[in-house]
Formats: structure tokens, sequence, C-alpha cells
């Protein structure tokens, strides 16, 4: 089905001013005033030209569109669409989609796509994601767009025309790889809230088996943070979970490339524990995560981990390097619990074809499936590993150029990072690889890493005991909290 957009295209003459929106570890973000017109309509055609300069679309080429549910998401994929009619391009529309299916669809057919989604962050600021035909771009691809930008030629508006798709080849692919009703039984709360993965969650849990109950479906934008959960957030699981009268909780961020999981109590699990329940579920050989995933993950894999920096692009990178070099069996993950393959596994009686980039359906089902087949509740299933309790804090409203200041200034001088730390104890190691990773004497570890693209400072500890870690993570944001 065709249709001609009925919105009047936005003015483009006028090249726009110097703006706060910029690329970060997953797409360009910024607030939504910020975004909307000049900004989002110019990346958009600054993306089209760097895959023609490199070959990897031509003009009449279909490019696949998404987005998730927040208010401003609609208008900026009329930016967008616009952008892609200036440029020759024509628009598959997929409607309100997850990430990982909207890039699932448009590289198995060779094809290009954008993802209107700000993920997590607060319904006043929003993003796009931007997926080359054979998935996510990487830095350089960010510089190139960025470069393109600041010398587009002035466009004359255009109308273009846009057919509708679907995401039904994504769905059946994980329904084949958990076929058979591996959760025969099992009651699921899927905490629904504005996320884009909501309706497939269900579809997907009842397929296998799965009792799956909605809870708190929401018409306004919450901005969910699977590694940074709010209290509010924790208080809804816990209040569910004292029911007793489910086996576990699921949710996803906006986007749906981030998973949330809850054992039956209500309490969440980390991020990086999903993914290394993930990879010993698919038998990976080889795994890549950032350097603030847990560090007691490499003593359950039987090649330990590779570690990157933080951000898809990186984990993307340093599995394709391995791929290159011949290696098999690859995953990734981040701490976010955002699962990638870049390999085949074989899943019962189907190959589960590679996804390199977000996915939160995959760790769901997987970790799911892994706890029903040990048969013992999930919280128990959870604790076997006996990683170090990691907690994760996020301070908001916190000035991007304090920040970065700080932690240059801390990541430079041994005694500087020392002397902020005194309280906490004696510093052994330093890491800085991403932000500032500081192993103390009694081996609890403070990571500190400011946001890029965003006014948060992000705060990860680990210690031997939750107690230890909850009390560490209080007195590194206090440190920190003065700083601001």
């Amino acid at each position: 089905m065709s249709s001609v957009r009925s919105r009047s295209p936005a003015p483009i003459s006028e090249k726009f001013p110097i703006m706060a929106a910029k690329f970060g570890t997953s797409g360009l973000r910024g607030l939504v005033g910020e975004l909307i017109g000049p900004v989002a309509h110019d990346h958009a055609r600054a993306f089209i030209r760097h895959l023609k300069a490199k070959r990897l679309t031509k003009k009449g080429d279909t490019i696949f569109i998404g987005l998730d549910f927040r208010a401003s998401s609609p208008v900026l994929r009329e930016d967008v669409a616009q952008a892609l009619a200036l440029e020759g391009m024509r628009e598959v529309y997929l409607g309100a989609v997850p990430t990982p299916a909207l890039a699932f669809e448009a590289m198995r057919k060779n094809s290009a796509s954008i993802m209107i989604t700000g993920s997590h962050i607060p319904a006043d600021r929003n993003g796009i994601k931007f997926y080359k035909p054979d998935g996510e771009i990487t830095k350089a691809d960010e510089k190139a767009i960025i470069a393109l930008v600041k010398k587009l030629p002035v466009g004359k508006a255009v109308l273009g025309k846009s057919r509708n798709g679907n995401v039904t080849g994504f769905i059946e692919r994980n329904k084949k790889a958990f076929s058979g009703r591996p959760l025969k039984g099992m009651r699921v709360g899927v905490y629904q809230h504005s996320t884009v993965a909501r309706d497939v969650l269900v579809e997907l849990l009842s397929g296998a088996g799965a009792v799956a109950i909605p809870l708190a479906r929401s018409d306004v934008f919450v901005p969910v943070d699977t590694e940074a959960v709010s209290d509010e957030t924790l208080n809804l699981l816990k209040g569910w979970g004292a029911t007793d009268k489910y086996d576990a909780f699921v949710s996803a961020d906006g986007d749906g490339d981030r998973p949330l999981i809850a054992d039956e109590h209500g309490d969440v699990l980390r991020g990086d524990l999903l993914g290394l329940i993930t990879a010993r579920f698919l038998k990976a050989q080889n795994v890549v995560t950032p350097i603030t995933s847990n560090s007691g993950l490499d003593a359950h894999l039987p090649r330990g981990t590779i570690r990157t920096k933080v951000g898809s692009p990186f984990v993307i990178e340093a599995m394709m390097k391995a791929k290159k070099r011949g290696a098999k069996g690859i995953v990734g993950f981040e701490a976010n619990g955002g699962f990638f393959t870049a390999s085949r596994f074989k899943l019962g009686r189907t190959l589960l074809s590679p996804l390199p980039t977000r996915d939160c359906f995959l760790p769901i089902m997987a970790v799911l499936v892994s706890a029903r087949k040990a048969k013992t509740p999930l919280s128990q299933f959870a604790t076997q590993f006996g990683l170090p309790e990691a907690r994760a804090g996020r301070l908001e409203n916190f000035a991007i150029e304090k920040s970065a200041v700080l932690v240059k200034k801390l990541t430079g001088s041994s005694s500087e990072a020392q002397a902020f730390f005194l309280s906490i104890g004696e510093i052994k190691r330093r890491n800085i690889t991403d932000g500032l990773r500081l192993t103390f004497a009694n081996g609890e570890i403070i990571h500190l890493r400011p946001s890029g693209n965003a006014p948060e400072f992000r705060c990860y500890v680990e210690a031997a005991s939750a107690k230890s870690a909850d009390d560490l993570l209080v007195r590194a944001m206090k440190l920190l909290e003065a700083q601001r």
C-alpha cells in the first residue's frame, strides 16, 4: 500500500545554528527542540549521502523507518521522511516497533534503516539511530555524517511516498528459536509501560508456553533505564512480587533493545548477568563486553571476555574483528543487558541468524528458559553464579563540561584520584579504557563515566556483599554530588 504524506514539508532553505544535539554511545540525541526540524532533516540527508558515497545504497532504494512511543517521535519521523524523499529514496514505514526488529527486517532486505528513539532518556529528549544495510553505523561513519551535514547543499522541499511494512520475520525468527513450549506453565508479568516491545514480549512468551500477564500499560512515555533502574520501577516490581502470583517479570527500555528481568520477588537481575546466562545458553565461544560489565564474568566463560569501551559501536567492532580472524560462536552484551550475535547459533531445530545490534528479546527468553530447565526459581538460579555484587547509579542534571573536567583531572593524576577517594580507601589499580575504573586494596571497584551527550554522570561499583556494594555506591555518589 502506498500513501502520500499529508504534512507539508518543512522549509529547509536556512541552515540551522550550532546545536547541542550530538552522537553518543547509541545514535544522535538531544532535547526535542534541538532535534525537530533542520537537525533531524539534515542528519538524515547526510546519512543517505554517506551511504551513496560508500556505494551501500543508490537513488530509488528503500530505507526502513521505525519509531518509539514518544510524543515527539512522529514529528521527527516526518522530518526524516522528507529528507529521504529529497535524496530520492523510498520509505518503508514500520511504525512503532522495537529497534532490533527494525534492524533485522531491514538487514534481511539489504536495506538501510533509521530508528526514531531516545531509548531510555526522558521524554523531553529524543534521538535517531542510523543503520547501514549490514548493521549499526560505526564511529567513523558518525564523523563522516557530521562532516557532510556541514556542507549540505540547499534542497527543494518535496513530498515523498511511503509504503507500510511489518516485523513478522523478526517475530517468527524468535518463535522458531523457542518452539516446543519451553516455558509451559510459567507465569510472567510483562511490565508494558510505554516500550515498543510490550506486545511482542507477550506474543513471544505466550508462544513459548508461558502465561504472559500485561502490567501497567501506559499511554504516556515512561523512561525506563535498565542499567540504573529507578526507585519507581523497583517499587512496582517489588509490589507485584509480594503477591506471590508470578515466576518472573520482564520489560524493556523505550525502543526495546535493552531487557529488564526481575525474579519472582521483583528483584532485578543485572544486565551483565543476563548476558552471561545468554552466552552460556548459546554455548558461545567468543564473548565481547564493555569494561563496565561485572569483573566476575570471565570465570564462567571458557575463554573469558574481550573488554571494550562502553557503547554498541565498540562492542560490534570487537565482534567483527573476531569474525575476520575466523572466530566462531561470537556474541556480545552490555551491562544494560542488550545482547548481540555475530554468528549463527543452533537452537532446537533451527539456526538463529546473526543480529549484530542490541536485542532485548533473546536474553529475556534465554534466561527464562535456562531457569525453567534448571527447575529452580529464578532467584535461586541467578545466585548460583556468585558474581561480585554490583550496583549502578546516575546523577542527572550534572553538566557535561563539569563531569568531563572532573574525570580528566582524576585520570591524569594518580595522586588526585587518591586524594579524591581518600575516604574510600587505598587505590591499587586504575583503568582508563572508558572513564575511570579504580580497584581498591580491599578488592572493591568504583567506575566513573560521564555521559558524552546528556547531562548525566554514571557511577558503577562492585563489592563482595550486597550491603557493601550499596554502601559503596552511596559513598561514591555523595563524592560526585559534591562536585555538581
